[in-house]
Order: C-alpha cells, then structure tokens, then sequence
C-alpha cells in the first residue's frame, strides 16, 4: 500500500467536520421562507372559502321564502247563480218645458198614474205675456199684408196701363212678398209660444208609478234640466221589471234568450219569481270578461221594488269543476289579475286567472288555475314572473 492510498484510508475514517457556518444560514433561511409561502397559501385558501360560504349565504338570503297552498276544489254545480239588481222596466225624469211657478200639483210619491194624466200646474205669467203682445204683432203682419197686397194690385194695373215705370211696379210686387213673410214669421211665433204655453200642464208621459216629487206649490220652475228645481217628478213603470246580469264569459254560451230564470230577493225569502233572457249584449266586455244579460219579469202585483238586490237562478246545468282561493293568494295589476304558481324547480310563474263569484274570504276561480298547482299566498307586489323563490317547509295545504 502506498503512501496515497493510506491517506484516503485515514481519511474516510475520521469523523466528518461539521459544516460551515454560512451553508447553516442558507438553509435557515430557506426553511422560513418555505413556512412564509405555506402560511399565505393556507390563509388565502381560508380567504377564499370564506368568501365562497358568504356568497353563497347571500345568494340564499336573497331568494324570498313563500308559502304556497293548493286550491280548494269545489263542488260541481247544479244550477247558476249570479247576484244582480233589480230595474225598473221604463224610467224617466220629467223636466218643466218652460219657466213659471208650481201652483199645484196632482200626484204624490207612490201614485200610479196612466199616459197622459195631469201631475201638475205651472203660472207662466212672463209667457202668457209674450204671447199675446205675439199674436197682436199677427195681426199688424196682417194688416200690413192687406196694404201690400192691394198697393201692389193698383201699381200692377197702371203697369199695364203704361203710366208707372215697370220698377216702380215690382218694388211694390217685392213689398207684398215681403208683408206675406212677415206674418208667416208672426204666425210662427205664435204657434211657439203657444206650444210653450201648453207646456204650463205636466203630464205622465206613460203609465207608472210616481218615485219621486221634488217641487212643491211656489217653488219656482226653470225650463230643462238647469237650475235648484229641475227634476219635478220621477216616474217608473213597474211591470214588467227589468233585470240586468253579468253572466261569466264561462257561463256566455249556456244562457241565450229563451232561457228561464228565476228572481229571489231578499225582502221576500222563500218567494221565487219566474222570468226568461230576453236579450243579451252578444259580445263579451274585455273589462269584467262577462256578458250583460237582460231579464224580464212579470210584476203585477208591484212585489219587486226596482233598486232590490237580487239572486238570479238561471235554469241551466253547470257541471264543471271549480277551484277556489283565499283572496290575497291574487295579485291585482294593471294588466289583469295573476296567481303566482311555483313550479317543480321553485320558479315563480304570474298566471292570469279568470275570478268568478266572491265568497268573501274566497273567490272562484273560473279558469287559469288547477287543484294541483302550489299558489304562493300574500305574493309581494315585486314578485316577477320566473324569479326564483324558496318554498317554506309545511306552507302548503
């Protein structure tokens, strides 16, 4: 073994020397960087899902919470029945045609008076004045009418005669024609004024009942419809009475003229009056989707009042299914009402409903919603259709 080989010798088995103090501070330094970098990491992925969380908290406040129900299936109908008010079958104020004082009058509220019976007495002293300084201006017209005439037969002859000049005979031809207008526009005037003159006595001007007088004796009387004391009386006819009904565009082809109809009212329980659809308005009004129906009802006996509130029974099966909801499960808006229907997937759908009769608390639903559907009850009015929404636990019924 050389000299080399036992240095190398020696040399592997001596202890290795520590390291140097420099190399110590690298790694140091390393190791605190390395636990920097993994602290960052760790607090900007905690950063992160906390962010995460209150985005998610807050995508999840900001869904609303409803309550739903499902509608109230109601039983099938056996006949129709629609609230309405009773009329009278003809009705009309009568006016004063001329001005004066009431010195009298005939008949009271309640008095049944036949077509052309006296109601009342007017003084019309300011008329009966005009028309006779009227006729006197006649009768001037008159005699000026004699004076042309003849003026204008002498001037024709001498015309003939050659001793005017053919003017001078037409100015007075033109004076006759003209005296002959002037009495016309007199007479006329006086026909007016007796006209008016008549208009002194009131009469009915059909057979009826009186519902009202709102003048009495001196009170003074103003022609037309102006003034305190316009109206003098009131007069309806009774019988036969007059129904008007809004039957649901639903119900629209069921109840055609000819269809009976029966009238309870509610001052009379138990009573039923038969009548039958004369008429309809054979278009539905796009207000209130329904149609104006008219009934007619027999009533001699004066036992329905017009102004009565009334339920009209028509004589027609309806055996449809209906629904029902509380009323503030509706949302009332411009464009017409809408139910908020929740689907499967929680969105919100504004469906347009079709309200029937109103039960209070409840109303009919005639079309738009099924037994199954979840309606949102008290919808806020900022509810859009296909907002999402999150459905409280136990709200359906």
């Amino acid at each position: 073994m050389n000299v080399t080989e036992r240095e190398r010798t020696e040399a592997q088995r001596r202890p290795s020397s520590p390291p140097p103090r420099g190399r110590r501070g690298y790694l140091l330094a390393g190791a605190l960087v390395i636990g920097f970098l993994i602290a960052a990491i760790v607090g900007i992925v905690s950063r992160f899902a906390e962010r995460r969380a209150l985005a998610r908290e807050t995508e999840t406040l900001a869904v609303p919470v409803v309550a739903v129900i499902h509608p109230r299936t109601e039983s099938p109908q056996q006949s129709l029945v629609l609230p309405s008010t009773l009329q009278a079958y003809t009705e009309s104020p009568i006016y004063a045609r001329t001005n004066g004082y009431l010195t009298k009058w005939y008949r009271d509220i309640g008095s049944r008076v036949r077509t052309g019976e006296l109601l009342a007495d007017i003084e019309t002293p300011e008329v009966d004045q005009e028309l006779m300084q009227a006729r006197a201006a006649r009768q001037q017209a008159a005699a000026q009418l004699e004076i042309a005439r003849t003026s204008a037969q002498r001037w024709e002859e001498l015309r003939k005669l050659k001793v005017v000049a053919p003017q001078e005979a037409d100015e007075r031809s033109s004076s006759y024609a003209q005296a002959q207008a002037n009495l016309e526009a007199a007479a006329a005037n006086v026909r007016r004024l007796e006209q008016l003159e008549s208009f002194k006595r009131i009469y009915a001007p059909f057979s009826g009942v009186i519902t009202r007088r709102n003048v009495d004796v001196g009170a003074l009387i103003n022609a037309g419809n102006t003034g305190a004391n316009q109206q003098l009386f009131n007069i309806a006819q009774t019988d036969p009475i007059r129904v008007y009904v809004s039957v649901p565009e639903i119900y629209a082809s069921a109840v055609k003229p000819g269809v009976k109809a029966e009238i309870e009212v509610m001052s009379l329980p138990g009573q039923r009056f038969s009548g039958r659809v004369v008429r309809n308005a054979d278009a539905i009004d796009p207000a209130t989707r329904t149609l104006l129906t008219e009934i007619d009802v027999p009533n001699p006996r004066s036992a329905l009042l017009p102004g009565a509130y009334a339920q009209v029974h028509f004589d027609v099966k309806v055996q449809r299914t209906m629904v029902s909801v509380p009323v503030n499960a509706l949302l009332f808006r411009a464009e017409g009402v809408r139910a908020a229907v929740v689907d499967a997937g929680g969105k919100v759908h504004l469906r347009p409903v079709v309200v029937g009769r109103d039960y209070g608390l409840d109303v009919e639903i005639l079309g738009g919603l099924q037994p199954s559907d979840s309606v949102v009850l008290n919808p806020s009015d900022s509810l859009e259709d296909g907002q999402q929404v999150s459905v409280k636990q136990g709200g359906t019924s």
